[in-house]
């Protein structure tokens, strides 16, 4: 994909200015994380470490911790204030790394597309709605491909094409005014490409509703979610533009209530044996015969 699409300034900006008010506008974030956390009552699965990608607030820590007691749970965001003001104050090496430690986790202000982490480092790499905020997501897959160890896992949510439809139907004005989001099986495409064995993509429909536009900015913007493309509208939208995208969306009210559409992505995939060396060389295993 060509890069150049998403403002990274702006993500950082309204995840920045949301941060302390992130708790009234994050229920789609925490009942996808449930969901997510269920699937893996289907996993066989061992971590020595977990890492979260876009941890954000930190919502899908207490689960992940129950789950897997043993395993040492490193949470990742782009966005400092994310991670949370009450942080204690990391000393040597973690401070160069910007890594701090909260109630028994480590939480690291960091770029999903560049790791500061060894490779071979983590048993369960998990990422909930953090692939669309990025310019593209192949670089961030193969940076969670390189830090699973043989046998680990990637489990991930992300947004898909239908998200919010009725919002980009509502405005005609040539300007974006939701994020872009990647169709399923480019992903899948991109998690073989990544070097991933077995990935399994699925998707669900969840449709919201609202009293009023203004109720579903709000939300939107409690969460972070604002649209973050540089062909976004940079300045105010006229008085004609909102009344006009105000009547388009009232068209579609239905029992009272304005609709608004998200398409969940679910995927994961194993990290399998390599098959190459980094020079490019096959590998090719034999096995003894066994003995009778």
């Amino acid at each position: 994909m060509n890069a150049g699409f998403v403002d990274r300034r702006q993500v950082i900006r309204r995840f920045t200015r949301a941060a302390s008010s992130y708790d009234r506008g994050d229920f789609l974030a925490r009942e996808i994380d449930r969901r997510m956390q269920e699937r893996l009552d289907y996993v066989n699965l061992k971590p020595g470490r977990i890492i979260d990608l876009g941890c954000s607030r930190g919502g899908s820590f207490a689960g992940l911790g129950m789950r897997y007691p043993e395993a040492e749970l490193l949470g990742l965001d782009l966005v400092p204030a994310m991670l949370g003001t009450e942080v204690a104050r990391p000393t040597g090496w973690q401070r160069w790394l910007g890594l701090g430690k909260r109630n028994g986790q480590l939480r690291l202000a960091a770029d999903a597309t560049q790791l500061p982490l060894a490779a071979k480092s983590a048993g369960l790499v998990w990422s909930n709605l953090m692939l669309h905020w990025l310019d593209d997501p192949l670089p961030a897959l193969a940076e969670a491909h390189r830090v699973l160890e043989t046998g680990g896992l990637l489990m991930f949510s992300t947004l898909g094409p239908d998200t919010l439809r009725e919002l980009r139907a509502a405005f005609a004005d040539g300007y974006a005014h939701t994020q872009r989001f990647i169709d399923m099986h480019d992903l899948g495409d991109m998690l073989v490409g990544c070097g991933f064995a077995d990935p399994v993509m699925d998707m669900e429909v969840i449709t919201l509703t609202y009293d009023d536009l203004d109720s579903l900015f709000a939300e939107l913007r409690a969460a972070g979610s604002s649209c973050a493309m540089k062909v976004r509208r940079h300045g105010l939208t006229g008085r004609q533009g909102w009344l006009a995208a105000r009547a388009a969306y009232e068209a579609i009210r239905r029992d009272g209530k304005l609709p608004a559409t998200f398409e969940v992505i679910y995927g994961h995939a194993w990290k399998g044996a390599p098959d190459k060396l980094p020079d490019g060389r096959a590998i090719i295993r034999f096995e003894r015969p066994s003995k009778h």
